[in-house]
């Protein structure tokens, strides 16, 4: 990491460009003269994400643990996509229903089940209809079973591809998010399960939307609890936790626009509906897309050790388009953080750090940032002049 020091200017939209000297960062002010109107929510966790630029939208306790209840089917079905996927498991592989996941996740159970008769042989597919429409707790105990023979050994391949994803607060127990020993999420963490299921596995989302699903004769409509209830949602899923209370993760396309919610730690069934719909309703109501940055503008300039020029630019290759509040004191700051110098021959297009853009809770966009222009090597004065500067003084800008 390299200081970075530019000269005050204004940018497009009105925003002073501060300048700042810190390592690695270059920091620059988003503000306004008055009041942003933002979203209000009673949820004690709430996170909304706008998936295509990055965007975290609003958050509110976002690494607050709970537990998930019925949601953990959504990691379930996740870890069953991945294995799809890679190949080691086909759609129309059928399962065996043991006596266990008879007894514990179905009809005995009095809970919610496809009714998947003992000792049938199921489709992988099927099995993923019933999880994923029925909220079959069967279905999701057969596929674990199946896959790695008992519940356990599956919950350790959930939260091990948790982790993958970067769900580094998430722990699974078992794939039905039964209470008795109950899983561990946050709002920040669905809302990445959500996007790494949009980004890796759409040939499966429909899933979540299936109107209806008839097994055993038994015709069940969709029991997600938010189907039907939200504008525009397509998924995914709720829970319920006796301790933790009402969850629900919806993701949402309108006007070619697709945004995430999850919210969480609610008091029943239609206060987390009453919240997810005033977290999706903020996204548009509260906030724009702002170009930043156009294509190919510089955005600062990085140090150049040993080359022709002792500086290169440091450009987005693609707009640096964020959604921020329409107006307002928007209480956001740009960094750029890079590693430097950059050693010569400098070429064109090298990736060289990136744009990050921060709010009260962290990092609310990130995007990378290129070289601008081609710096050759200098001379062996030259060279030698940038080394003594390093060795006495260091790389300061």
């Amino acid at each position: 990491m390299r200081f970075l020091s530019i000269k005050g200017r204004t940018t497009r939209f009105g925003f002073r460009q501060l300048a700042v000297a810190a390592i690695g960062v270059l920091g620059i002010a988003l503000t306004s003269a008055h009041a942003a109107e933002t979203i209000v929510t009673k949820a004690p966790m709430a996170f909304l994400y706008e998936p295509s630029s990055g965007t975290i939208l609003f958050s509110k306790a976002p690494d607050q643990t709970f537990a998930p209840g019925s949601l953990t089917k959504v990691m379930t079905a996740a870890t069953v996509f991945s294995l799809l996927k890679e190949g080691e498991l086909r759609l129309d592989q059928t399962c065996k229903v043991s006596e266990h996941a008879w007894r514990t996740g179905g009809a005995p159970s009095r809970r919610s089940t496809m009714f998947a008769a003992i000792k049938s042989e199921i489709s992988v597919e099927d099995l993923l209809k019933g999880l994923l429409v029925h909220n079959a707790n069967d279905a999701a105990i057969v596929l674990a079973e199946c896959i790695d023979g008992s519940e356990e050994a599956f919950a350790e391949r959930m939260t091990a591809l948790a982790k993958e994803i970067g769900m580094s607060s998430s722990r699974f127990s078992n794939p039905t998010g039964f209470e008795e020993k109950p899983s561990v999420t946050t709002v920040h963490d669905q809302a990445k399960l959500a996007e790494y299921i949009l980004e890796n596995h759409q040939n499966h989302y429909e899933l979540f939307s299936l109107p209806e699903f008839t097994w055993n004769k038994i015709f069940q409509r969709n029991k997600n609890p938010l189907l039907g209830e939200i504008r525009h949602l397509d998924g995914l899923g709720g829970g319920n936790d006796p301790k933790d209370g009402y969850s629900g993760l919806g993701s949402v396309n309108r006007n070619g626009r697709r945004v995430i919610a999850v919210v969480a730690g609610l008091t029943s069934d239609k206060h987390r509906l009453q919240t997810l719909k005033e977290v999706f309703t903020g996204a548009w109501e509260f906030y724009s897309i702002q170009t930043i940055f156009p294509a190919g503008h510089t955005v600062a300039d990085g140090r150049v050790f040993g080359g022709t020029q002792s500086t290169v630019p440091l450009v987005s290759k693609s707009d640096v388009d964020v959604l921020l509040a329409r107006g307002g004191n928007l209480d956001y700051r740009i960094r750029v953080v890079y590693k430097g110098p950059l050693k010569a021959p400098v070429q064109k297009g090298t990736p060289a750090g990136e744009i990050q853009v921060i709010g009260k809770e962290g990092t609310v966009y990130r995007a990378p940032l290129v070289t601008g222009a081609e710096v050759a090597q200098g001379t062996m004065f030259g060279r030698a002049l940038d080394g003594l500067q390093e060795l006495l003084f260091g790389w300061i800008g």
